[in-house]
């Protein structure tokens, strides 16, 4: 069976393309490699667009659409919810994940907007955009590969176990 061979792109609307821009070309570190301007008949109307794509090392990219019209970015874009556990996560490796920490700090990010959480497995930077979007940056622990076809066999089970009620934690690393 085939799978995906990647991601193609995230797509999100924002209502300050220069801000957003800023933060994922300059701070974060993600060129900008693609800007689309359009005009297309959407959903009963005629919307004008800007898409513009950050660039991953794969060719991926996180997107972001900004609408001419006020009322087309409310429809298109709700309010991203501000939890923790509504983000996306990259990989990233100790180099780029320290230039980046050292950019926002010397942006002036800090908490809530930008932290760092230890989960044992993998070291992660947390960083929320001008949409209100968090990014992680992750740098997983070498010692973690070891175990992936491990845990790969295993994740029916642990998802079972757990939705079963056991909900004991089964990171090693911790």
């Amino acid at each position: 069976m085939s799978i995906p061979t990647r991601l193609h792109h995230n797509a999100y609307v924002t209502h300050d393309m220069e801000a957003t821009r800023h933060f994922y070309e300059d701070l974060i570190g993600m060129p900008l490699t693609a800007t689309w301007c359009e005009k297309d008949e959407l959903f009963g109307k005629e919307r004008t667009y800007c898409h513009c794509f950050f660039g991953l090392s794969d060719d991926s990219a996180l997107a972001f659409f900004q609408f001419a019209e006020k009322e087309d970015a409310e429809l298109f874009g709700p309010k991203m919810p501000m939890s923790p556990f509504h983000h996306i996560a990259l990989n990233v490796d100790k180099e780029f994940q320290a230039g980046v920490e050292k950019r926002l700090t010397e942006a002036g990010y800090q908490a809530p907007g930008f932290f760092v959480l230890e989960h044992g497995y993998c070291r992660s930077v947390y960083a929320t955009d001008p949409n209100g979007m968090i990014l992680e940056l992750t740098v997983d622990d070498p010692r973690a590969a070891d175990g992936a076809a491990e845990r790969q066999a295993n994740a029916h089970a642990e998802l079972k176990r757990w939705l079963g009620g056991d909900h004991h934690s089964n990171n090693t690393f911790r």
